[in-house]
């Protein structure tokens, strides 16, 4: 089987996450929930400088973390990461008066962070322009700030308590494309109702339009979105694949606790589909560790998407070893992870725009 996650979480959110499991992935009465119960048991502060109000640790920790919450709740998981990579911009921006102000609250889940940046980082790789737009505001530069419109259709982690969202924004003026830190009650934002999605629907899910609104520089994360995207789309893109890893690890474990005839069924298929996952985490943290990353994104995108085969094939096998007791509700979860497994392909950057990234990659090395 994969190797035992590195960062366990402890005993009563877990237990939480595995009693409401069901409800999280079905229905959005505990959406408001997640944010305190994690934070509660550290997990957003592993892997911050503890100068910083943090444990201290990599980012490492904080993919491995997300992944053990995945073994229990991917939409949990889900939140997990908008909130832990939304804390890592703050820890990158040369804004220090921001992440001062707004740091603490994050780190004790007292507000949530949603990033809007999946936008930001298809534009980074040519898949898209950018869909939020900033005019330079008349008046004295240090002060006027800028007016902000356009409108971003799927953002996690928007809870209605309270939130700052991260969004890129291009310069009409031109210059460089910046991104902000979005706050929920600025005048002219406006979170639409949670999206009708068919799983993870207590994640807080909604679209997110601004019309109007104004802000200055001491909310803007960095002058320079493509070079800042650059520098953090290894956490972006690690931290998310710990939503992969902690789900596949959960499938191949309900596969070691089927009965010995089905798991004998399927054992030529899950050793090598176990070490697969291994070979893959292994890359990806190394990877993330190293910096290596940086220079080379498309060996990320590789990971990302043999992640994500793994899953799909480590879920279809758990459903295989559940036989009928696997389609019945609140027995085992196996159902719920099919439905969690359906998300990873399509959680932006999606598997379909990656792979149309690596072939242009290709083409042009190979030209």
């Amino acid at each position: 089987m994969s190797a035992v996650p590195l960062v366990a979480i402890a005993p009563e959110p877990a237990a939480w996450l595995d009693t409401h499991a069901e409800a999280l992935d079905a229905q959005q009465e505990l959406a408001r929930e997640i944010l305190p119960q994690l934070a509660g048991a550290g997990l957003f502060r592993i892997g911050v400088p503890a100068n910083q109000g943090g444990l201290d640790g990599t980012t490492v920790d904080a993919i491995e973390a997300i992944a053990s919450v995945a073994g229990h709740s991917l939409t949990a998981a889900f939140v997990f990461w908008g909130q832990r990579t939304f804390i890592e911009y703050l820890l990158h921006s040369p804004n220090e008066a921001l992440r001062e102000r707004w740091l603490p609250a994050l780190l004790r889940g007292d507000l949530a962070g949603a990033t809007g940046l999946s936008n930001a980082m298809k534009y980074l790789s040519a898949i898209e322009p950018l869909q939020m737009h900033a005019t330079r505001r008349s008046g004295d530069s240090s002060s006027a700030g800028w007016t902000l419109n356009g409108k971003l259709p799927w953002i996690t982690n928007l809870r209605r308590e309270g939130f700052l969202a991260a969004a890129a924004f291009d310069h009409i003026e031109g210059g460089p494309p910046s991104i902000f830190a979005i706050p929920h009650d600025a005048v002219g934002v406006a979170r639409s109702d949670d999206l009708d999605l068919v799983a993870l629907r207590s994640s807080n899910t909604a679209a997110l339009a601004l019309d109007g609104a104004v802000l200055d520089a001491s909310w803007q994360i960095t002058a320079d979105a493509p070079a800042f995207l650059a520098r953090v789309r290894p956490a972006f893109l690690g931290l998310q694949c710990g939503l992969s890893t902690g789900l596949a690890r959960r499938a191949l474990a309900a596969i070691e606790a089927a009965s010995p005839a089905a798991r004998a069924a399927v054992e030529d298929e899950v050793r090598p589909l176990a070490r697969e996952l291994d070979s893959l985490t292994r890359r990806l943290l190394d990877g993330v560790q190293h910096g290596t990353f940086l220079s080379t994104p498309a060996a990320l995108f590789e990971v990302r998407i043999g992640l994500a085969a793994v899953v799909d094939q480590a879920v279809r096998l758990e459903v295989v070893t559940a036989g009928g007791r696997g389609y019945l509700r609140d027995q085992g979860g196996t159902a719920r992870r099919t439905r969690e497994a359906a998300f990873v392909p399509i959680v932006t950057p999606s598997i379909v725009q990656l792979k149309n990234q690596l072939a242009q990659h290709r083409q042009t090395k190979a030209a």
